[in-house]
């Protein structure tokens, strides 16, 4: 499996180390890209998983904290409506039930303020105006009988809506106050109008109900922008401001601003339904987000933490790997160093076989010369010098003695492990072996491709024996192909008596005349780390069990290899 496509593009160059760059500096190229991998890979999505949570918790956590201000708006905003709506109905009661001559009679008017004041606290005076606007009767402190209101704005106003509750205003009373009038129309045509007026403590009461810490700041403010109610940061009552005044919404909002001084703040209002009142709530922005502030201080030292420990594991982790890692390849290349000298030895011993194998031969003859002159002499008790001639066949009889016995240490050293013959698959045994170089497959994004025959007879042979021919084979279609490159590999049915094994690579192939001499012991085109073995020793595995071994390639097309192993031992090779 190639592990390279689950890697991201940007970051599959960090995987590749140049081949020239060796020695320490490539374990820390190897280490150092090894940690920025891993680092990408366990920061970004730590990163961009903390970003949408804090996103997502700043949310939710500032509907917590603001909601009780919604909350508070929306109570004391009903509060004010509730209030007013009362002494409204009120109002419109007196002008309902009774007559214009009750109401026109000081004497009734009066009797009627009073019971209204014990009732309803906030009156401060009642009065009936005629149609024309002008003030018939009064009961109160004031000598307001006789007025005219025709010219004014809420008269005309009151005509058409029937009812009206004017902002705060000083006016004759020389305190605030809020008119209440409501405009009634009897059965006979006739239409009169009662009017009240309201002081404005029961609108600091209902404020100071609130329970507002000293920081915060409630307060009524009119349409216009004119202080309704005294503000403990923004002005008295009847002081202009308009750059108080927020957006229209009749349900509890809240926005976020700046105010005169700089400060950020929070502003909870509602707009009134039936009044030209804005109910205002100003909190420093510091202290209504105190508790997310704190909590967005934890959460990135959390997340700090958390990135710290991660860049020392990381560290630590990517240290002991590469430092295995180097250990391994110190090791592998000290095996690989032992296989070259155990070839090298195996070459060597089997040079020396042949050797000992042809001084045997004229040795034999020579000692049986030897023995032959040694009777002659003997048989003659008249030849001359006959002790002389003895002692010379002696110590040539001695000479081919030690002849013997080197030639014997020498087959010795040659010798080589005895065949060990069973039945196998040689799918089986070609895809164990394929295992052994899964790794560098992998590192070096090789592809490997495999038609191995279903149904392909089991054969009588040596597997270590055959696996060290797959294996040979395979490292050199490994070493022949570049990174990338690819490795192909088939079986078959060949015949009665043998099954077909191929090895196709396109790598750099060879020339002819290299063809000519791969077979050879010490024969390599490795400049640097070959040895001329492995495919010597190959082509003698493959004879010795009785098989055949062929190769067909020619430069830049890649190599094939063409071995065919015998379904039944070679004759000679026992189990």
């Amino acid at each position: 499996m190639n592990l390279r496509k689950f890697i991201p593009a940007p970051c599959r160059g960090l995987l590749e180390i140049p081949e020239e760059i060796q020695g320490p500096r490539r374990y820390t190229m190897i280490r150092r890209n090894i940690s920025i991998l891993m680092f990408l890979i366990t920061l970004v999505p730590l990163s961009l998983m903390a970003l949408i949570n804090y996103h997502q918790y700043q949310s939710a956590l500032k509907d917590e904290v603001l909601n009780p201000i919604r909350v508070l708006v929306n109570k004391t905003k009903h509060s004010f409506e509730l209030f007013l709506g009362n002494r409204l109905a009120t109002v419109r009661f007196i002008a309902s039930a009774y007559t214009y001559e009750d109401l026109a009679n000081e004497k009734k008017l009066n009797r009627i303020f009073r019971v209204l004041k014990q009732e309803f606290d906030g009156f401060v005076d009642l009065g009936l105006i005629d149609a024309n606007g002008v003030q018939v009767s009064y009961a109160g402190p004031y000598d307001l009988k006789g007025k005219n209101y025709a010219n004014q704005g809420w008269f005309e106003q009151l005509k058409v809506n029937s009812v009206y509750i004017s902002d705060v205003f000083m006016g004759y009373r020389r305190f605030p106050h809020v008119v209440v009038a409501v405009y009634h129309l009897s059965d006979s045509g006739e239409a009169w109008i009662v009017r009240a007026t309201i002081d404005t403590r029961r609108f600091d009461e209902l404020i100071g109900s609130m329970g507002l810490d000293t920081r915060t700041d409630a307060f009524l403010i009119s349409r216009n922008g004119i202080l309704q109610t005294q503000s403990k940061f923004y002005g008295n009552v009847l002081d202009e401001r308009p750059d108080l005044i927020p957006p229209a919404s009749y349900e509890p909002a809240i926005v976020e601003r700046t105010d005169s001084t700089g400060k950020d703040v929070l502003v909870g209002y509602a707009y009134f339904n039936r009044s030209d009142f804005i109910l205002m709530v100003v909190k420093p922005k510091a202290e209504v987000l105190k508790a997310w502030y704190t909590l967005k201080s934890e959460l990135l030292l959390v997340f700090i933490g958390g990135v710290l420990v991660i860049v020392f594991v990381v560290i630590r982790l990517t240290r002991v790997l590469v430092e295995r890692l180097q250990i391994s390849d110190e090791k592998r290349e000290l095996a690989y160093r032992e296989v070259q000298h155990t070839h090298k030895l195996s070459s060597i011993g089997r040079l020396a076989a042949g050797v000992a194998h042809e001084v045997n031969n004229p040795m034999a003859i020579i000692n049986e010369k030897a023995g032959l002159m040694k009777d002659l002499i003997q048989l003659n008790s008249d030849f001359p010098q006959r002790d002389k001639f003895l002692g010379l066949v002696q110590a040539i009889t001695a000479s081919v003695d030690r002849c013997r016995n080197i030639t014997h240490r020498l087959l010795g050293f040659a010798k080589r492990m005895e065949v060990q013959i069973e039945v196998l698959d040689v799918n089986e045994v070609l895809q164990e072996t394929l295992s052994f170089l899964e790794k560098e497959a992998l590192h070096r994004n090789i592809q490997i491709s495999l038609h191995l025959a279903k149904d392909l007879p089991r054969i009588a042979s040596d597997r270590g024996q055959i696996q060290q021919v797959f294996l040979n084979i395979l490292n050199n279609a490994f070493a022949a192909v570049k990174d990338g490159g690819t490795v192909a590999m088939a079986t078959w049915d060949k015949d009665f008596n043998f099954v077909g094994i191929s090895f196709q690579d396109d790598g750099i192939g060879m020339s002819e005349d290299t063809l000519k001499h791969i077979f050879e012991p010490f024969f390599t085109t490795k400049k640097v780390n070959g040895t001329g073995l492995g495919l010597s020793i190959t082509y003698g595995i493959v004879k010795k069990l009785g098989g055949e071994i062929e190769v067909f390639s020619k430069p830049g097309q890649g190599t094939r290899f063409l071995i065919f192993l015998p379904k039944t031992p070679k004759e000679g090779v026992e189990s």
